[in-house]
Protein backbone atom coordinates (compact mmCIF):
# COMPACT_ATOMS: atom_id res chain seq x y z
CA UNK A 1 0.00 0.00 0.00
CA UNK A 2 1.08 3.77 -0.69
CA UNK A 3 1.51 5.54 2.43
CA UNK A 4 1.20 9.08 0.88
CA UNK A 5 -2.55 10.50 1.12
CA UNK A 6 -3.37 8.08 3.03
CA UNK A 7 -6.14 8.47 6.21
CA UNK A 8 -4.44 6.60 9.32
CA UNK A 9 -6.22 6.47 12.85
CA UNK A 10 -3.84 5.67 15.46
CA UNK A 11 -5.65 4.72 18.82
CA UNK A 12 -3.65 5.92 21.94
CA UNK A 13 -1.82 7.90 20.25
CA UNK A 14 -0.74 10.95 22.80
CA UNK A 15 1.94 9.52 23.54
CA UNK A 16 5.06 6.83 23.49
CA UNK A 17 5.02 3.83 20.71
CA UNK A 18 1.54 5.29 19.48
CA UNK A 19 2.99 8.93 19.00
CA UNK A 20 6.06 7.54 17.39
CA UNK A 21 4.07 6.04 15.05
CA UNK A 22 1.68 9.11 14.09
CA UNK A 23 5.22 10.86 13.30
CA UNK A 24 5.99 8.07 11.18
CA UNK A 25 3.32 8.17 8.82
CA UNK A 26 3.35 12.12 8.96
CA UNK A 27 6.49 11.86 7.91
CA UNK A 28 5.59 10.01 4.88
CA UNK A 29 2.61 11.73 3.76
CA UNK A 30 -0.17 10.31 5.35
CA UNK A 31 -3.31 12.12 7.36
CA UNK A 32 -3.13 11.22 10.85
CA UNK A 33 -6.06 10.67 13.58
CA UNK A 34 -4.23 11.37 16.64
CA UNK A 35 -6.68 9.66 19.24
CA UNK A 36 -6.98 9.80 23.34
CA UNK A 37 -9.53 9.49 25.96
CA UNK A 38 -8.84 13.30 27.37
CA UNK A 39 -8.85 16.19 24.89
CA UNK A 40 -5.99 16.55 22.40
CA UNK A 41 -3.67 19.31 23.07
CA UNK A 42 -2.43 22.13 20.71
CA UNK A 43 0.49 21.66 21.55
CA UNK A 44 0.53 18.05 20.65
CA UNK A 45 -0.93 18.84 17.28
CA UNK A 46 1.50 21.71 16.52
CA UNK A 47 4.27 18.85 16.68
CA UNK A 48 2.76 17.98 13.07
CA UNK A 49 2.79 21.12 11.37
CA UNK A 50 5.57 20.97 9.66
CA UNK A 51 4.78 17.75 7.41
CA UNK A 52 2.23 19.27 5.30
CA UNK A 53 -0.72 17.01 5.78
CA UNK A 54 -3.63 16.72 7.87
CA UNK A 55 -3.92 16.20 11.60
CA UNK A 56 -6.79 15.86 13.36
CA UNK A 57 -7.48 15.04 17.07
CA UNK A 58 -10.47 12.20 18.01
CA UNK A 59 -10.75 11.96 22.17
CA UNK A 60 -13.08 8.69 22.97
CA UNK A 61 -12.85 5.60 24.84
CA UNK A 62 -12.17 2.68 22.56
CA UNK A 63 -13.29 0.35 25.09
CA UNK A 64 -16.86 1.44 24.38
CA UNK A 65 -18.44 0.42 21.24
CA UNK A 66 -20.60 3.54 21.11
CA UNK A 67 -17.21 5.46 21.10
CA UNK A 68 -15.10 3.38 18.65
CA UNK A 69 -18.38 3.75 16.07
CA UNK A 70 -18.74 7.86 17.03
CA UNK A 71 -14.91 8.64 16.34
CA UNK A 72 -14.04 6.67 13.15
CA UNK A 73 -17.43 8.74 12.44
CA UNK A 74 -15.82 11.63 13.23
CA UNK A 75 -12.84 10.67 11.50
CA UNK A 76 -14.51 10.05 8.38
CA UNK A 77 -16.06 13.41 8.65
CA UNK A 78 -12.97 15.12 8.70
CA UNK A 79 -10.34 12.94 6.55
CA UNK A 80 -12.21 10.62 4.87
CA UNK A 81 -12.40 6.46 5.04
CA UNK A 82 -9.94 5.35 7.59
CA UNK A 83 -7.36 3.20 4.61
CA UNK A 84 -5.08 2.09 7.90
CA UNK A 85 -5.66 1.58 11.89
CA UNK A 86 -3.54 1.20 14.43
CA UNK A 87 -5.16 -0.92 17.55
CA UNK A 88 -1.95 0.56 19.96
CA UNK A 89 -4.47 2.19 23.27
CA UNK A 90 -3.64 -0.30 26.12
CA UNK A 91 -3.37 -0.15 30.11
CA UNK A 92 -1.83 -2.16 32.58
CA UNK A 93 -2.31 -3.03 35.77
CA UNK A 94 0.15 -5.12 37.40
CA UNK A 95 -0.13 -7.81 40.37
CA UNK A 96 0.46 -11.10 41.17
CA UNK A 97 -2.60 -13.22 40.44
CA UNK A 98 -3.48 -13.72 44.02
CA UNK A 99 -3.77 -9.75 44.79
CA UNK A 100 -5.17 -9.24 41.74
CA UNK A 101 -9.37 -8.19 41.52
CA UNK A 102 -11.48 -8.97 39.33
CA UNK A 103 -11.91 -5.39 38.05
CA UNK A 104 -7.77 -5.71 37.72
CA UNK A 105 -8.20 -8.44 34.99
CA UNK A 106 -11.62 -6.86 33.67
CA UNK A 107 -10.15 -3.29 32.64
CA UNK A 108 -7.36 -4.63 31.34
CA UNK A 109 -9.25 -6.60 29.01
CA UNK A 110 -11.51 -4.32 28.24
CA UNK A 111 -8.87 -1.38 26.75
CA UNK A 112 -6.44 -3.81 25.61
CA UNK A 113 -9.03 -6.42 23.84
CA UNK A 114 -12.43 -5.28 23.92
CA UNK A 115 -11.07 -1.98 22.45
CA UNK A 116 -9.11 -3.25 19.53
CA UNK A 117 -12.04 -5.28 18.45
CA UNK A 118 -14.36 -2.53 18.51
CA UNK A 119 -11.72 -0.53 16.55
CA UNK A 120 -11.62 -3.03 13.96
CA UNK A 121 -15.43 -3.21 13.79
CA UNK A 122 -15.74 0.00 13.16
CA UNK A 123 -13.63 0.64 10.45
CA UNK A 124 -13.84 -3.22 8.54
CA UNK A 125 -17.32 -2.01 6.66
CA UNK A 126 -15.75 0.32 5.02
CA UNK A 127 -12.38 -0.81 4.13
CA UNK A 128 -14.26 -4.18 2.62
CA UNK A 129 -16.66 -1.79 0.62
CA UNK A 130 -13.34 -0.54 -0.87
CA UNK A 131 -11.34 -3.25 -1.32
CA UNK A 132 -8.62 -2.23 0.72
CA UNK A 133 -6.98 -1.75 3.86
CA UNK A 134 -4.90 -2.74 6.69
CA UNK A 135 -5.51 -3.08 10.42
CA UNK A 136 -2.27 -2.91 12.55
CA UNK A 137 -2.44 -4.26 16.17
CA UNK A 138 -0.07 -3.81 18.43
CA UNK A 139 0.22 -6.50 20.89
CA UNK A 140 3.23 -7.86 23.07
CA UNK A 141 5.69 -10.71 23.54
CA UNK A 142 4.13 -10.89 27.27
CA UNK A 143 1.28 -11.89 25.41
CA UNK A 144 3.55 -14.48 23.24
CA UNK A 145 5.44 -15.92 26.37
CA UNK A 146 3.76 -13.95 29.77
CA UNK A 147 4.87 -12.61 32.28
CA UNK A 148 4.86 -12.45 36.42
CA UNK A 149 2.73 -10.23 37.56
CA UNK A 150 1.12 -9.75 34.12
CA UNK A 151 -1.60 -12.29 33.41
CA UNK A 152 -3.99 -9.75 33.01
CA UNK A 153 -1.67 -7.81 30.56
CA UNK A 154 -0.40 -11.13 28.88
CA UNK A 155 -4.01 -12.67 28.33
CA UNK A 156 -5.10 -9.04 26.73
CA UNK A 157 -2.02 -9.49 24.21
CA UNK A 158 -2.71 -13.01 23.18
CA UNK A 159 -5.83 -12.24 22.99
CA UNK A 160 -5.32 -9.58 20.30
CA UNK A 161 -3.06 -12.00 18.65
CA UNK A 162 -5.79 -14.51 18.34
CA UNK A 163 -7.87 -11.69 17.43
CA UNK A 164 -6.03 -10.98 14.34
CA UNK A 165 -5.69 -13.99 12.81
CA UNK A 166 -9.08 -14.53 12.60
CA UNK A 167 -10.15 -11.50 11.32
CA UNK A 168 -7.41 -11.34 9.14
CA UNK A 169 -8.42 -14.91 7.81
CA UNK A 170 -12.10 -13.38 7.28
CA UNK A 171 -11.01 -10.25 5.40
CA UNK A 172 -7.95 -11.52 3.66
CA UNK A 173 -10.33 -12.36 0.23
CA UNK A 174 -11.59 -8.92 0.61
CA UNK A 175 -7.96 -7.04 0.48
CA UNK A 176 -8.15 -5.95 3.71
CA UNK A 177 -5.11 -7.28 5.96
CA UNK A 178 -4.83 -7.83 9.59
CA UNK A 179 -1.04 -8.04 11.53
CA UNK A 180 0.42 -7.17 14.43
CA UNK A 181 3.24 -5.91 15.98
CA UNK A 182 5.00 -7.78 19.10
CA UNK A 183 7.29 -5.02 20.95
CA UNK A 184 9.74 -6.22 23.77
CA UNK A 185 11.25 -3.90 26.03
CA UNK A 186 10.98 -0.30 24.49
CA UNK A 187 11.96 2.67 26.13
CA UNK A 188 8.95 4.24 27.48
CA UNK A 189 7.03 6.55 30.04
CA UNK A 190 6.40 2.94 31.58
CA UNK A 191 10.47 1.89 31.56
CA UNK A 192 11.23 4.99 32.61
CA UNK A 193 9.42 4.87 36.02
CA UNK A 194 11.83 1.48 36.47
CA UNK A 195 14.94 1.50 38.49
CA UNK A 196 18.29 0.64 37.32
CA UNK A 197 18.57 -2.33 38.66
CA UNK A 198 15.70 -3.66 37.43
CA UNK A 199 16.28 -2.44 33.90
CA UNK A 200 20.20 -3.70 34.37
CA UNK A 201 18.07 -7.00 35.35
CA UNK A 202 15.73 -7.06 31.81
CA UNK A 203 18.51 -6.10 29.70
CA UNK A 204 20.34 -9.47 30.64
CA UNK A 205 17.45 -11.51 29.13
CA UNK A 206 17.68 -9.69 25.61
CA UNK A 207 20.11 -11.42 23.03
CA UNK A 208 21.05 -7.80 21.71
CA UNK A 209 21.66 -6.12 25.40
CA UNK A 210 19.10 -3.43 24.86
CA UNK A 211 15.70 -1.78 24.91
CA UNK A 212 14.64 -0.97 21.80
CA UNK A 213 13.08 2.33 21.05
CA UNK A 214 9.55 3.52 19.95
CA UNK A 215 10.77 4.89 16.72
CA UNK A 216 11.70 1.40 15.77
CA UNK A 217 8.56 -0.05 16.24
CA UNK A 218 6.57 2.58 14.43
CA UNK A 219 9.21 1.48 11.46
CA UNK A 220 7.43 -2.01 11.29
CA UNK A 221 4.40 -0.41 11.49
CA UNK A 222 4.78 1.42 8.37
CA UNK A 223 6.03 -2.04 6.87
CA UNK A 224 3.15 -4.07 7.53
CA UNK A 225 0.62 -1.60 5.91
CA UNK A 226 3.25 -1.04 2.91
CA UNK A 227 3.42 -5.22 2.27
CA UNK A 228 0.42 -6.18 -0.09
CA UNK A 229 1.09 -9.72 0.76
CA UNK A 230 1.51 -9.99 4.32
CA UNK A 231 -1.16 -10.65 6.65
CA UNK A 232 -2.13 -12.77 9.93
CA UNK A 233 1.57 -12.21 11.09
CA UNK A 234 3.08 -11.48 14.00
CA UNK A 235 6.31 -9.31 13.90
CA UNK A 236 8.10 -9.38 17.34
CA UNK A 237 10.38 -5.99 17.66
CA UNK A 238 12.28 -7.45 20.83
CA UNK A 239 16.38 -7.67 20.40
CA UNK A 240 15.69 -11.14 20.25
CA UNK A 241 14.39 -12.07 23.39
CA UNK A 242 11.24 -14.24 22.34
CA UNK A 243 13.26 -15.98 19.52
CA UNK A 244 13.61 -19.82 19.27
Amino acid sequence: MEIQGKNVFITGSTRGIGLAIAHRFAQLGANIVLNGRSEISKDLLAQFSNYGVQVVAVSGDVSTAADAEAMVGQATELLGTVDILVNNAGITTDKLLLKMTEEDFESVLKVNLTGSFNMTKAVLKSMIKARQGAIINVASVVGLMGNVGQANYAASKAGLIGLTKSVAREVAGRGVRVNAIAPGFIESDMTASISDEMKAAMVTQIPMKAFGQPEQVAEVAVFLAQQEYLTGQVLAIDGGLTMH
